[in-house]
């Protein structure tokens, strides 16, 4: 059963009350929360995920509360925690949709060392796998959004999840996190596009959370294999430039930008020198968002 085929109200309470259980790719997460908000934006940002059964196990169990003492009056807060743990300070209480994408970011990163995890984009055409490694500020989560809203199927906005053995790309299907005017591009761009979780003040500026398409959800325990890693870098006012770029750049690319490269060591360096291998690497200066789609459009269609 899907969460949209329960209702917002019954999210609201599954979240007060034995916790609301999600399905989301490889991973189960469990959340609880008292705080209303939440309810109303995970219903409407995770409607088409797949809901747990109330006894099955989850690796992820997390909780959004608010803070204690004089917190819960002035400048009311709220405090994430991991199997009741904090590892973060708490952040405001009206940023408390974009805090449970960052803590579970966190969850993953710092627990799911069965895979290769690089911060990147990871999209899809079909079974054919994109992989955008980037730094913040690089544009990646608005090319992003412009990419899944344009028919390319999404795995992930920031955790690129590779298979040490197959090499394939594993996905989440989560939202997307946009920053200020990515926000006002994309609304504008896409009609379509349902946003939710809106923030302003965060530390990272307005952010606000895009909902994955459906089909991506769906879709999301089907894997891929990374055909092209595209390092993109948006700079305005520049023409497009779309440039080959060597295996060995590719890959110090992608181990600079891997979480627990360190981990894995021998294993992690010889998956991505498959990765850089098999793929066909590039660079990407742009600034049109409509010229960007149309490069990876064209790259697509010629295999």
């Amino acid at each position: 059963m899907r969460l949209a085929e329960r209702g917002p109200e019954w999210c609201t309470r599954a979240l007060r009350g034995e916790g609301l259980g999600l399905r989301l790719g490889p991973f189960r997460v469990r959340a609880r929360s008292s705080i209303a908000a939440l309810g109303r934006d995970l219903f409407e940002l995770y409607g088409e995920h797949p809901l747990l059964d109330a006894d099955e196990v989850c690796d992820f169990d997390v909780e959004l509360e608010p803070a204690g003492g004089i917190r819960r009056i002035w400048h009311p807060q709220a405090t994430f925690r991991s199997d009741g743990w904090a590892p973060f300070h708490p952040l405001p209480i009206d940023q408390v949709a974009p805090f449970f994408e960052w803590g579970l970011n966190w969850c993953i990163a710092t627990h799911a060392h069965d895979r290769l995890i690089i911060h990147a984009a990871a999209l899809a055409k079909g079974d054919r796998g994109l992989v955008l490694p980037a730094p913040s500020g690089a544009g990646k989560s608005t090319l992003t959004a412009a990419l899944v809203l344009s028919g390319w199927r999404l795995l992930s906005d920031e955790l690129a999840m590779i298979d040490l053995g197959s090499g394939e790309l594993h996905g989440l299907a989560r939202p997307v996190n946009l920053k200020n005017d990515s926000i006002d591009i994309i609304a504008r761009r896409f009609p379509q596009a349902r946003l939710a979780g809106i923030s302003d003040g965060t530390a990272k500026g307005r952010v606000g959370l895009l909902r994955p398409p459906d089909e991506s959800v769906r879709e999301a325990m089907s894997p891929a294999r990374v055909n092209w890693v595209v390092l993109p870098r948006y700079l305005a006012g520049n023409p497009t430039r779309f440039a080959p770029l060597s295996p060995p750049r590719a890959l110090i690319q992608l181990a600079e930008n891997a979480m627990n490269y360190s981990i894995h060591g021998r294993r992690g360096f010889e998956c991505l020198c498959r990765m850089v291998d098999e793929a066909d690497c590039f660079t990407l200066l742009y600034s049109d968002l409509d010229d960007a789609i149309r490069t990876f459009d064209e790259l697509a269609a010629a295999g």
